[in-house]
């Protein structure tokens, strides 16, 4: 370890010796030029009262000097006369001898007398005070001459002043020897004592300072231990933590290859679907869009083929999604095996699977391939204990021709598919350009029903419902109309669909109970009374979790009592919702009467209708109109007058149009006639007019 006590003693030593050697020397020429410069004060405060005291002799001894010889002015009388006053002025006071020059640098005086006539010119503190300038010159002198007697080992100051006259100028030169051995010795003395002092502080600073150095040395070496400790720590925790760090890469490197495989799949996963395997939608338009890139105008065409699974739904809501998507596999596994002529076969969602055929010739290579996929279906789909049909309807678009974009013909295939649906199931069907035109008007019309919403275009008639045997009105059915300002009068059948597909119904559906509801409300509080009003609901208001909420705040905002309000609902509608029995509980838990729409038409399953909460079934126009020509109607509805006898239900008969029909309805026991024969559906001001009177 660095010895720092060894180290501070040696530096501090050598600076102790160096201070001292700098301090001494510069204390004792401070303190000598001090001395030298008080000395010098007293001999020119002297010289001034030689000359203040003296003016006259002096003045007279420098003239007599002037072309005299040195024994000439040692016995004159001035100079002897000079010589008694001097040492009269001189006697107990430190000067000890007293010259005075001419300007020739001749001794003219001297308390000395043997030095008179001595020249001084070349002397250099005679030549400084004969220019004006005062010089002294301190000396040891073993022995000197004063006017006292022979003085011994004195310290001499010797001071050069010039004599100025009453002009100032400068006539002569004062030399005045002043005895400063007291001084001296003193400063001696003095420079003993500092110098003690100054070693003394010195020794006390090293002696503290070495002192607080071992102190610091210890504190060192007692922190060397600490620190050979916590290093002898370190090295053990960097030995502990190297093995930690290898434990460590070992795992990284198996993260690694457990990253790089979740990545491989990820990477799987962005270009297929994780049900089928098949390729998804990413996939099949970054081929698709390369294809296009690729495609020279004198190439083969493109075709894309949109496949729609008929019936999936049902297979969903009847068997469970678990059940669904072992369908969708299925399907995918045989389209992939039986259909040869499919380039690239994807799945878009759902039941939407898309494919893609390359390097079409004609477009009889394209209907055959869409044959082949309708074919794939002819078999049925094993699923464990299911034995499933299905069949698909499929949408073509051709590239060039229905589009040069992906979009384009990915849409228009969608378009085509849809147009083969409407024409049953199991068809295909090529795009044309009137299908866009007939997507564009829905789409226009669809934006006018949500304007019409807000705008009041929509109104409420009503249909009277009466009495069989007596023609009295024991109800009426609201029926919606439409009246835009740029389509004119739009009939239901129309914009009734348009609703359901984009799920305008729910808020058309509310708007129409609420405000038959207040009509019915408003006919009461003028004196007319309707005794029940009817309003037929959708398969989407019924699926809102919130339906049976809405209708109670309707008849609370609106104040009818539940019993006069009926609903209609198709079988249809009742087989879509899922558990359909206790929402129509709940329903007829309100006080509201439940009508079963277009009976006959649908499933029309007997265990179902037992089992349903409603209290009336309505006889479809289709089966009203072959009264008296069509016997196997007429058989229909007398087999449905006996079962809703049986089931204790009330008929209602929809469309009736004719006196014939009306007794042959009547003779079974019909109990209400519905249709042009009684009414056709009018605005309630109209309405009102006509059944007013007979109420």
């Amino acid at each position: 370890m660095f010895n720092l006590s060894r180290y501070f003693s040696t530096v501090s030593f050598i600076l102790v010796v160096l201070a001292a050697g700098v301090l001494g020397p510069l204390y004792q020429k401070l303190s000598m030029q001090q001395l030298q410069e008080l000395a010098e004060g007293r001999n020119i405060a002297m010289a001034q009262v030689f000359q203040n005291s003296l003016r006259h002799s002096l003045d007279a001894v420098m003239d007599d000097s002037v072309g005299r010889d040195a024994d000439f002015l040692r016995q004159s009388e001035e100079s002897r006369r000079l010589h008694g006053d001097v040492l009269e002025l001189m006697r107990d006071t430190a000067v000890i001898r007293v010259k005075l020059y001419n300007r020739l640098g001749s001794t003219v005086f001297s308390t000395d007398p043997g030095q008179i006539g001595e020249s001084r010119l070349d002397n250099p503190g005679f030549r400084a005070a004969i220019s004006g300038g005062i010089t002294s010159e301190l000396t040891h002198r073993d022995a000197i001459d004063s006017f006292e007697g022979v003085l011994a080992k004195v310290d001499v100051l010797a001071t050069y002043i010039p004599i100025r006259g009453t002009d100032q100028s400068v006539t002569g030169v004062f030399e005045l020897y002043q005895n400063v051995t007291p001084f001296v010795s003193h400063l001696h003395r003095n420079m003993w004592l500092v110098t003690g002092g100054v070693a003394l502080v010195f020794a006390s600073l090293y002696l503290l300072q070495f002192l607080v150095v071992r102190r610091a040395q210890g504190i060192l070496e007692d922190q060397e231990g600490h620190i050979a400790a916590a290093r002898d720590t370190l090295e053990i925790q960097v030995a502990a933590r190297t093995d930690e760090l290898k434990r460590t890469n070992t795992q990284l490197e198996a993260e690694i290859a457990e990253r790089r495989q979740a990545q491989n799949k990820l990477n799987y996963l962005a270009y297929h679907d994780p049900l089928t395997g098949l390729a998804n939608r990413r996939s099949f338009i970054e081929r698709l869009e390369q294809n296009l890139r690729e495609l020279a105008p004198d190439d083969d065409r493109l075709a894309v083929l949109f496949i729609d699974l008929d019936q999936f739904k049902q297979v969903n809501d009847s068997l469970g999604h678990g059940v669904g998507d072992e369908l969708l596999v299925a399907v995918a596994a045989r389209l992939s095996d039986r259909v040869s002529l499919i380039d690239m076969l994807a799945r878009l969602g759902g039941d939407e699977f898309i494919c893609l055929m390359e390097g079409v010739r004609d477009k009889d290579e394209v209907e055959m391939l869409a044959r082949e996929i309708i074919g794939a279906f002819e078999d049925s789909f094993v699923l464990g204990d299911h034995e499933l049909f299905l069949s698909a309807s499929v949408g073509i678009s051709l590239s060039p021709g229905d589009g040069d974009s992906v979009l384009d013909l990915m849409r228009n295939a969608d378009t085509a598919m849809y147009r083969a649906k409407a024409m049953g199931r199991g068809y295909f069907h090529f795009y044309t350009p009137e299908m866009t035109r007939d997507a564009q008007e829905r789409i226009r019309m669809e934006n006018l029903l949500r304007r019409a919403l807000d705008n009041g275009e929509l109104s409420v008639h009503l249909q009277p419902q009466v009495e069989t045997s007596t023609g009295q009105l024991v109800g009426a059915e609201a029926l919606v109309r439409w009246n835009s300002p740029e389509l004119g009068l739009v009939m239901p059948m129309r914009f009734i669909p348009l609703a359901e597909d984009s799920g305008l119904i729910v808020g058309l559906g509310n708007w129409v109970l609420r405000e038959t509801c207040r009509q019915v409300m408003q006919w009461r509080a003028s004196g007319f009374d309707l005794p029940q009003v009817s309003v037929n609901l959708s398969v989407k208001q019924l699926e809102r979790p919130e339906f049976v909420e809405v209708l109670s705040d309707i008849l609370d905002e609106t104040g009818i009592d539940a019993a006069s309000l009926k609903l209609e609902l198709t079988e249809s509608v009742v087989m879509a919702v899922g558990d359909a029995f206790s929402l129509l509980e709940r329903v007829r838990d309100l006080g509201i009467s439940l009508a079963l729409d277009d009976f006959g038409t649908g499933y029309s399953s007997l265990s179902y209708l037992k089992m349903l909460p409603v209290q009336q079934l309505k006889i479809d126009k289709s089966f009203i109109d072959g009264i008296g020509k069509n016997q196997g109607d007429e058989a229909i509805i007398r087999t449905v007058m006996a079962l809703a006898s049986s089931l204790e239900f009330e008929v209602v008969a929809e469309g009736v149009e004719t006196v014939q029909q009306s007794d042959f309805l009547a003779a079974l026991g019909c109990q209400q006639l519905q249709g042009y024969l009684h009414g056709k559906a009018v605005a309630p001001t109209e309405f009102h007019a006509r059944w007013s009177i007979q109420s």
